[in-house]
């Protein structure tokens, strides 16, 4: 009876000591195809960080570990010196790398599109060509006019008559998304030293713009971007507002 208690006992050990080995090797293996591929430190967020996060409070989300040199972006951080005073311009999920692009300056949030919605607003996107996005010149935190086209429909009277309106006024942009394009390089002056650069380029591409509206607005909004076409105006708070928007036809055009 005592034989088979300390057999049993002996399986049981041998056992766990197997399975610690198994564990121990498997974690060796890990470590030792790591370290076959070049690995590099870098920071990788752990907790989800809000957009706005300035560096100085960032640490509590990070933690350093070794990737394989061929996982790691050219831009990846090893750790936070000289990022003081910047703030994360965007929200930080767990998993990523954390890239020098994602660390800006809290003036360039705005941007950058961090604008504060007004309470009892709601955001809709849609997407325009330059042309009808004033050249492209729009940046989160303007406020723009915003007209609909309709090509039959605008008028009960006369169906068949294309409309133009200004329909919404002074609409708060809060972000503007568009392709990246190269800077002008600075051209030299007659004394030799570089003039300010200019950029007097065409903007190309499509624009998509995020605004701030009340659900009304936000439906005709979505109803003109589907349907019809829209037209934007760079209308500061402070612009003239006549107080006749009318509906515009071919024959008002010359009125």
């Amino acid at each position: 009876m005592k034989s088979r208690l300390l057999a049993g006992v002996a399986a049981v050990v041998l056992a766990i000591v197997g399975a610690v080995l198994v564990v121990s090797y498997a974690q060796g293996a890990d470590s030792r195809a790591v370290q076959d591929l070049n690995p590099v430190s870098v920071l990788v967020v752990q907790k989800t960080v809000p957009a706005g996060t300035p560096t100085a409070s960032l640490q509590a989300f990070l933690a350093t570990q070794e990737l394989p040199g061929t996982a790691v972006s050219k831009s990846a951080l090893k750790n936070l010196d000289g990022q003081g005073g910047k703030v994360t311009s965007a929200e930080l999920l767990p998993g990523e790398q954390l890239v020098a692009e994602r660390l800006i300056q809290p003036e360039e949030l705005k941007t950058s599109g961090a604008v504060d919605v007004p309470k009892g607003l709601q955001e809709v996107s849609f997407q325009l060509e330059p042309q009808r996005v004033v050249g492209g010149r729009i940046a989160a935190g303007d406020h723009i006019g915003i007209f609909i086209n309709i090509k039959g429909g605008g008028l009960d009277a006369k169906p068949e008559k294309e409309t133009t309106q200004l329909s919404i006024h002074k609409v708060l942009v809060t972000s503007v998304q568009r392709a990246p394009t190269a800077t002008p390089s600075p051209a030299p002056s007659a004394n030799g030293s570089a003039a300010p650069a200019q950029d007097t380029s065409l903007p190309t591409g499509s624009m998509l713009l995020t605004v701030a509206v009340n659900d009304v607005d936000a439906t005709k909004i979505v109803y003109a971007a589907e349907f019809e076409k829209l037209w934007l105006s760079k209308e500061p708070l402070d612009a003239t507002d006549s107080g006749r928007p009318g509906i515009m036809t071919k024959p008002e055009v010359y009125k």
